[in-house]
């Protein structure tokens, strides 16, 4: 294996959500935007902020806050959408999630990942694939797949082809 590969597999796109950082791997993710103007969608369920104009494709984006039964985000001037790929059945979709801040990208080897721990009601653990620590800190390693159940998977991939 080369490196180039290697480091793409290690890889992760950290980001802060409350006090806690969060990684996906970069392989997940698509695009980091700046915050720009949220077209509400009606009825929509509360984790859902509205749809944006990504390149002309419609791009829901979600409260990351909201989905993990925290207060929904306080816009800064970190706020940030990063855009993010999530695979159902063989079927891509697109999601825009609100984060606190990016952090960085960092290189996160398997050894540093440990199995999740039980964490109690403060987060749902099922998303959570692992926590690495990373210095002195802990970053929570997400699959956000398992954040959402079939029929909100339905629901983006719906107000994405709108």
């Amino acid at each position: 294996m080369d490196i180039e590969t290697n480091t793409k597999e290690n890889s992760y796109l950290t980001f802060k959500i409350g006090k806690e950082e969060f990684g996906a791997h970069v392989s997940k993710v698509l695009n980091i935007l700046e915050l720009q103007k949220i077209t509400k969608v009606p009825k929509a369920p509360a984790y859902m902020k509205g749809v944006i104009n990504l390149r002309g494709m419609v791009l829901p984006v979600i409260d990351t806050r909201i989905k993990f039964d925290m207060e929904p985000t306080e816009i800064t001037n970190d706020t940030c959408i990063v855009v993010m790929d999530l695979k159902m059945d063989d079927e891509l979709i697109h999601i825009g999630a609100l984060v606190d801040s990016v952090v960085a990208v960092r290189e996160i080897e398997e050894t540093q990942i440990d199995e999740t721990p039980s964490i109690g009601n403060t987060y749902k653990s099922e998303f959570i694939t692992g926590v690495a620590k990373v210095n002195d800190s802990f970053i929570m390693i997400l699959d956000l797949i398992k954040l959402f159940t079939s029929s909100e998977l339905n629901d983006l991939k719906k107000s994405q082809k709108r």
